[in-house]
């Protein structure tokens, strides 16, 4: 598996940066999300020092899925954490999000788009955060988080 390469640091930057090189549409501001991640770093007792958010096309998603994970296929979401902090206060990392794939499983679960958004992003800052998905259980209780920060945010 090959390594990613580190995020360079830097004083002024601010905490959450947002790109869209995929150039589609994503229902959610700026100050939407950036009050979920407050939330989350309040009720998990983490800091995220410097998060990344990069909405991406299928065919970029696939290529960075394949690249380091070794799996070819379209995916949601991939989160990357580059920081060594075991204590959770200083939590560096990129999450690459899939904007057509998630408007798809918005439609597939039957939920707004902006919920599916904010589903995935949780869902990235979880993961960032220590949470595993690997089993059915680890599943759940990662669906069960994301259900309280929607719910804390008052997003259906």
């Amino acid at each position: 598996m090959a390594t990613f390469p580190d995020i360079p640091s830097h004083p002024d930057t601010p905490k959450l940066t947002i790109s869209n090189p995929s150039g589609d549409s994503f229902p959610i501001t700026e100050a939407e999300l950036e009050a979920l991640l407050s939330i989350i770093e309040k009720q998990e007792n983490v800091t995220y020092s410097e998060v990344e958010l990069v909405y991406v096309n299928e065919d970029h998603i696939k290529e960075v899925n394949f690249e380091y994970l070794d799996r070819d296929y379209v995916t949601d979401i991939i989160s990357f954490r580059y920081d060594e902090d075991a204590g959770n206060q200083s939590i560096e990392g990129t999450l690459f999000c899939c904007a057509p794939r998630i408007r798809e499983q918005s439609e597939e679960a039957g939920a707004s788009v902006k919920s599916e958004f904010c589903r995935i992003f949780i869902h990235g800052l979880l993961h960032l955060a220590g949470y595993d998905d690997q089993s059915e259980s680890d599943k759940d209780a990662m669906t069960q988080r994301e259900n309280h920060y929607l719910n804390q945010a008052g997003i259906e």
